[in-house]
């Protein structure tokens, strides 16, 4: 029977209303000492008659404080001592109904807290219904850990996906991390569990503890659904508020979607931002610098978009971000949730978009993630002929359950709603589609078909896509997918994987395969510059130079041209100068843009210190340029994916490795002459135009202010009445050597 007592502080002895049943099933208790009691709030709290039990592991003496709120005037509480039923178990008859807290003695010390067990569910019934059938298209709103109010107390509410475990507790340092203190409740077969801790603030530290069938306690779990995480190489997850946002960018958000049409312009520039830039000490930026410092550099360059490698939170620094263990969770390594929303929001009000690479394709093994989550595998496949990537080590998700569809679909929509990214990149799309990729005969699982291809992921890829666009109007979606599959940018309801865009690799690796040669030798490769245009049209394309091209030991940019120190640096503005003139938006990996010498390394800043050398700064010009320019005329960029914006002027000059093709927008809209030389050698050609009258150099890679010899036509040539290419007019031009120049028709 409890006792009434006041030494355990301030407050009424009094006695509980007897009863004659037992304090508790000597097998639940053992259940509960034991940490293996699947169901505790059957028997923890306050249950009919009137029996409270509490579970306090550590304490010798526990008390119910039973206060009145009804009462006029504050009242001190009446105290009664609950019985020690060992192992921290405490039970003791308190009238039914009463408000009460806790209070414990134990190891000289004493302490208060709000009974977790009083508390009924957070999770309504439509939650537990859709939750069940895998349809909850916000998942981040019913799981993970909330900052709330419940029934008058403030606390944190948790909730995690377990199914097949047959206990899992919270555990952190506000319980010792002991699993037997904050047991959860089950929610019928939804294979969700849930709890509401009293008197939990922001920052504090969890995982999960889980135990799973046969009673094996697995390794702690971080919060698949957790917004903030620790500092790596710890991983627990952290309590965070996505909440109450102060957005600044409501212009932006009302006029993006005709920022992402196929006929606007986009010039993306691809971001680390754990190596873009260092500060003193070599000490990342935090979001709140890369706001001012990255935000303002990548305007003034004149790029459209950044792309920013996967900040979901990752373990391992050497991944980029490409095993993300935490999906909802921005990169402690920069700053908080908050913050990362304040880079956004800066973003926004310099009039650029921000696109987060998404790694939908696989996750880490590591033993505090997603694997065999819940002691089964749970959010991958059983069998690692489907649910092991051989190239990376990692884990693939099972793609035909419906949670793990609804867990990734509103993964999606979670980074464009909750923090107002404009678009997602999707990660090694060309893995997912194919279940064969990377494998041998006899080591993948055909589909229902016999065939190769993963029905599952193409409905996974269907649904975001579908989800992202119905949701959140304005946004993007673009695929890295490096095979032939059809339609990948075409709309579901065509028969499409419904992206926006897709990276063009094709063209990357040709035009790339092609600029390593020497001049000499091009003539006899000349159609790796032109074959891109026979399926230009086939998809959205971007034009890609990624991260992946100048890392694993592939060199720089600048390293992959050939010649002498000068001839390098003509190459590559060359290049530059055929890829913002082909067709295509544009994509441009950090440091490219002032020609890094070195390969990208991930531990260190980019070598800014080059832009002292005039022959960096001059590139970075150049591309500063290519952007306005772009941008400024519609020729450029209206019709990127069209081909009525397109004719080739001259494709088969192999043996002068020379290109021109015209650029068109709308019929408004002046044309726009792209001019490319390829060789060491100035040319004097006769160019075809479609128009007679100036065609002004709007822009010449060769010029002084790029680093190049000033070669050219003195601002414009004049084209007159006389057939060429295929053009009713002509005109002389100067092709400087290894140089593209763009003119511009200056309409009378």
């Amino acid at each position: 029977m409890a006792k009434a007592t006041g030494r355990a502080g301030k407050g009424v002895a009094a006695k509980a209303a007897p009863t004659d049943a037992p304090l508790i099933d000597p097998g639940a208790a053992e259940a509960l000492r034991q940490g293996r009691h699947g169901d505790p709030f059957a028997v923890l709290g306050l249950h009919a008659p009137g029996i409270l039990r509490v579970m306090q592991p550590g304490a010798e003496k526990v008390w119910a404080l039973i206060s009145d709120p009804a009462a006029p005037e504050p009242m001190d509480p009446v105290l009664l001592e609950l019985s020690a039923l060992g192992d921290g178990l405490f039970a003791g008859p308190v009238p039914m109904g009463a408000a009460y807290r806790l209070r414990a003695e134990g190891q000289g010390h004493a302490w208060e807290w709000e009974d977790p067990y009083r508390f009924g569910p957070v999770l309504g019934e439509m939650d537990e219904y859709l939750l069940g059938e895998g349809t909850h298209m916000r998942l981040w709103q019913v799981l993970g850990a909330h900052l709330m109010s419940h029934e008058g107390a403030e606390g944190v509410h948790f909730a995690v996906w377990a199914p097949n475990a047959e206990r899992v507790s919270v555990v952190g340092d506000f319980n010792i991390w002991d699993g037997r203190r904050h047991p959860m409740r089950k929610r019928g077969a939804t294979g969700v569990w849930e709890i509401f801790i009293p008197g939990l603030t922001e920052g504090t530290t969890y995982k999960y503890e889980i135990r799973g069938m046969g009673g094996q306690i697995l390794p702690l779990k971080a919060d698949p659904v957790g917004f903030g995480s620790e500092h790596a190489p710890k991983n627990a997850s952290v309590v965070r508020r996505i909440d109450g946002a102060p957005w600044t960018d409501g212009d932006w958000m009302e006029t993006r979607a005709g920022r992402h049409g196929i006929d606007a312009p986009i010039s993306v520039y691809e971001v680390h931002l754990g190596s873009w830039k260092r500060a003193p000490g070599d000490r990342m930026l935090s979001y709140l610098e890369l706001s001012e410092q990255l935000v303002d550099y990548a305007a003034d360059m004149g790029f459209t978009h950044l792309e920013l490698l996967p900040v979901s939170e990752y373990p391992f620094d050497g991944s980029w971000g490409y095993q993300p263990v935490g999906l909802f969770a921005p990169t402690i390594r920069h700053g908080t949730p908050a913050e990362f929303r304040a880079l956004i929001d800066a973003a926004h009000r310099k009039g650029l978009g921000v696109i987060l690479d998404w790694v939908p394709g696989h996750f880490p093994s590591d033993p505090h993630g997603l694997g065999r989550f819940d002691g089964t595998a749970l959010y991958e496949h059983a069998d690692p002929k489907e649910g092991f990537h051989q190239d990376w080590n990692t884990l693939i998700y099972n793609y035909g359950r419906l949670e793990v569809q609804n867990f990734l679909t509103s993964n999606a929509l979670y980074w464009l709603e909750e923090f107002h990214v404009d678009g997602l990149r999707v990660d090694a799309v060309a893995s997912m589609l194919y279940r064969d990729y990377s494998r041998k005969e006899g080591e993948w699982v055909p589909n229902k078909d016999g065939g190769r291809e993963n029905y599952e992921a193409i409905e996974v890829l269907r649904r975001m896509n579908i989800a992202a666009y119905g949701e959140v109007p304005g946004v993007l979606t673009i695929a890295e997918e490096s095979t032939a599959f059809p339609g990948v940018s075409r709309p579901v309801d065509w028969g499409g994987l419904g992206f926006g865009f897709k990276w063009n690799m094709g063209w990357m690796n040709d035009t790339l395969s092609y600029m390593a040669r020497d001049p000499v030798y091009r003539k006899f490769h000349h159609h790796q510059m032109t074959f891109g245009l026979h399926y230009a049209w086939s998809e959205n394309y971007i034009l890609p130079i990624s991260h992946d091209e100048v890392v694993h030991g592939k060199g720089s940019m600048l390293a992959k041209m050939p010649g002498d120190h000068d001839q390098k640096f003509a190459n590559l503005r060359a290049y530059y100068g055929f890829m913002w003139g082909h067709p295509g938006k544009k994509l441009l990996f950090m440091g490219c843009e002032f020609a890094q010498a070195r390969e990208w390394a991930y531990r260190q800043s980019l070598d800014w210190h080059l832009l002292d050398d005039p022959q960096h700064a001059g590139m970075q010009r150049l591309v500063r340029d290519l952007n306005t320019l772009y941008r400024a005329e519609p020729a450029l960029h209206v019709n990127d994916t069209r081909p009525e914006g397109f004719a080739w002027l001259e494709a088969n000059d192999a043996e002068g490795s020379s290109y021109a093709w015209l650029r068109k927008g709308g019929p408004e809209d002046a044309p726009v002459a792209v001019v490319v030389n390829m060789t060491p050698v100035e040319r004097r050609m006769t160019l075809g135009l479609p128009l007679a009258g100036r065609w002004s150099e709007v822009l010449n890679t060769d010029a002084a202010l790029y680093g190049g010899g000033n070669r050219g036509n003195l601002g414009g040539v004049a084209a007159e009445e006389g057939a060429w290419h295929g053009q009713p007019c002509s005109a002389q031009l100067t092709l400087p050597p290894l140089s593209a120049v763009f003119l511009k028709y200056e309409k009378v």
